[in-house]
């Protein structure tokens, strides 16, 4: 179990990054300042004597220049790292700053880290000593940062953004020795990355994930879950991305037959897996509904799984056929997999990289040894087998069955360095010294983000309006949003007024029988906050006034208290009837704002009883 390794790195957790970011932010930016101006240089092809290198090679025109060729697939790269990996992770309901904004953060980091680590293994000029680089380098810098992201999606909503710089750190320089191992050592041919990238980047986060195991997470879990506009955004990643993996797995094959190739079969085996997807998502559910976590994140698993054999002759049936297992297998998995991972591994899978990313990059890697030593020359011809699977210099030699063992074996590379690299930054992490939150505090933005809950005009309606429409009842436990006053003309605008506990389960999910409604009002004249808390059990307290009324039981049965002090439609509200929703109760208690308070009414939380909440379009609970 990953939380019994080393227990003496436990302790006693503070969230006060206000020193400890900047400073490592500052500290490694300066570190790249120096090191690219020590050993950075711009490659033939950027630098300024592109005319006597154009020369020296019988390059008649400008437009040979390899950025005309790269460039279109690095910017569909580039997209894919920063807007789609970034809004796939705003899937949960309360971190969705974090989702994206620590993508930002570690990509930019990790592309810089990215060009050093890969330009000492592949672009060093042993003449001068210098990396040089060109648009090529900027691609793979950025696939480099895909394995980092991947990781983050294990730990996503679990980590502080230090620990997440140190993770893309130590994960760069992984991932740049498994590279060289398998692309050059190996001679194992990976153009989509499904395992240098997918199966590296999924098993690094998966092993981080172990040793970091926290076992009260569900104190937190009322949090790790999406609601409808959550859901949205993150499928704009998933779109995202998918229009683009054609992109990322051409992006650094040949020019020619392959890189058209490779996009072909991208192209197919993701669109085979959207309806694979979809089917097994509907066969799911009793009611035949389709689950947006499998919609997000298997229609994608296509794209991964054809990485490895996508400038191969895998032919166009071929590619469907990879995209169909890897949609059935995918969404199976977030079904199955995911919660048995969690139950017996304890491996706490946030985003269910393992689903996405690593098994379908296992399944790449089998098709690509397969594809590889099932290579003839009847299929390729002479000269396409040589370029296909490079066969020049001291590989030339090398037979296609040959060629499948490696394969197999570089796969065996990715696996290793991702677990084992893994753990062993996971153990680093857990030293109590990185910021992360507690177990009962994960998912939430508001301990690494200022969060507002806010309008410009203090109103009550609005107020009242703007967390009714942002409430989605589920059958989990519901921590309330907390609102702030925040009127330009208000000192201290952005402190919150109150934080709302997180309100018990009892009776198999239920909430208790008659809720709460926390009252914060305004006085403008003084600043003085009067909070009003009822508790309807049997009283209520009216805090500002000093008096407590006692709360009348009901005469009948089914009938309900009435509070003595509740003027016109707010009597509505506090003696609500079963079967009254949400959004009804809501509208009655903005029209009785005038009748609380004549100053500035500024917000109000309403907790109903879960059995009496309904979503806004009147449907059931969890609806």
């Amino acid at each position: 179990m990953g939380n019994c390794i080393v227990p003496y790195c436990d302790g006693p957790k503070s969230t006060n990054i206000r020193w400890t970011l900047p400073a490592v932010c500052f500290v490694w930016q300066t570190a790249m300042i120096i090191l690219f101006g020590v050993f950075v240089r711009y490659n033939g092809e950027s630098d300024a004597h592109w005319a006597e290198f154009k020369m020296a090679r019988n390059i008649t025109s400008d437009i040979d220049n390899d950025f005309y060729f790269r460039y279109p697939s690095f910017q569909d790269v580039h997209v894919m790292i920063f807007v789609g990996f970034g809004f796939l992770m705003t899937f949960l309901k309360r971190y969705s700053f974090g989702g994206v904004g620590f993508n930002f953060l570690v990509a930019a980091f990790g592309l810089q880290w990215a060009l050093l680590m890969q330009g000492w293994f592949h672009s060093l000029d042993y003449t001068d000593g210098m990396i040089k680089i060109g648009i090529e380098n900027l691609i793979n810098a950025d696939f480099c940062v895909a394995g980092c992201l991947i990781a983050y999606g294990a730990v996503l909503g679990k980590v502080s953004p230090v620990q997440l710089m140190v993770m893309t750190l130590f994960g760069i320089t992984l991932f740049a020795v498994e590279e060289y191992i398998i692309s050059d050592l190996l001679h194992a041919r990976d153009a989509g990355g499904s395992m240098v990238i997918h199966i590296f980047g999924g098993y690094y986060g998966l092993a981080i994930s172990w040793v970091l195991y926290r076992p009260n997470l569900k104190e937190s879990s009322q949090l790790q879950g999406s609601v409808y506009h959550s859901d949205v955004f993150a499928m704009i990643g998933t779109l995202f991305l998918w229009m683009f993996w054609p992109s990322f797995n051409s992006a650094t094959c040949d020019h020619g037959d392959g890189q058209h190739r490779a996009a072909i079969n991208t192209y197919l085996s993701l669109a085979a897996t959207v309806l694979t997807t979809f089917a097994i998502s509907s066969l799911s559910q009793k009611h035949g509904k389709l689950d947006m976590v499998h919609i997000q994140n298997s229609t994608l698993a296509g794209g991964v799984a054809v990485g490895t054999a996508a400038e191969f002759m895998l032919m166009p049936y071929g590619s469907l056929i990879v995209g169909f297992c890897c949609g059935l297998l995918s969404t199976l998995g977030y079904l199955y997999i995911t919660p048995f991972m969690e139950k017996k591994l304890k491996i706490q899978d946030t985003c269910g990289i393992h689903n996405l990313h690593a098994m379908p990059g296992v399944i790449g890697g089998i098709v690509g040894a397969i594809t590889a030593a099932a290579a003839t020359e009847s299929v390729y011809g002479k000269e396409g087998l040589v370029n296909t699977f490079d066969f020049t210099n001291e590989f030339k030699n090398r037979t296609p069955a040959v060629q499948g063992g490696y394969q197999a074996a570089a796969m065996c590379v990715a696996v290793c360095f991702g677990i084992g690299g893994g753990t062993l930054v996971g153990l680093i992490l857990r030293m109590p010294i990185w910021g992360d939150v507690t177990d009962d505090n994960c998912f939430n933005d508001e301990f690494y983000w200022e969060v507002r809950f806010a309008q410009k005009t203090p109103s009550f309606s609005l107020s009242l309006s703007r967390f009714l429409s942002s409430y989605v009842p589920d059958e989990e436990e519901i921590v309330v949003p907390v609102l702030e006053y925040n009127n330009h003309m208000t000192p201290n605008k952005h402190t919150d007024i109150v934080h709302s506990p997180s309100i018990t389960r009892r009776n198999g999910g239920a909430w208790r029988e008659h809720g709460r409604i926390l009252w914060e009002r305004q006085d403008a004249q003084s600043g003085n906050i009067l909070r009003f808390l009822e508790n309807t059990v049997p009283s209520v307290a009216l805090r500002g006034t000093g008096e407590a009324v006692p709360m009348p039981p009901a005469t009948k049965p089914g009938q309900p208290r009435r509070h003595p002090r509740a003027p016109g439609a707010l009597a509505s509200v506090l003696n609500r009837r079963e079967g009254e929703t949400s959004a009804q109760a809501g509208m009655e208690l903005a029209a009785a704002a005038p009748c609380l308070n004549e100053q500035s009414v500024v917000s109000a939380i309403i907790i109903l009883p879960h059995s009496r909440l309904t979503s806004l379009n009147g449907g059931p609970p969890g609806s």
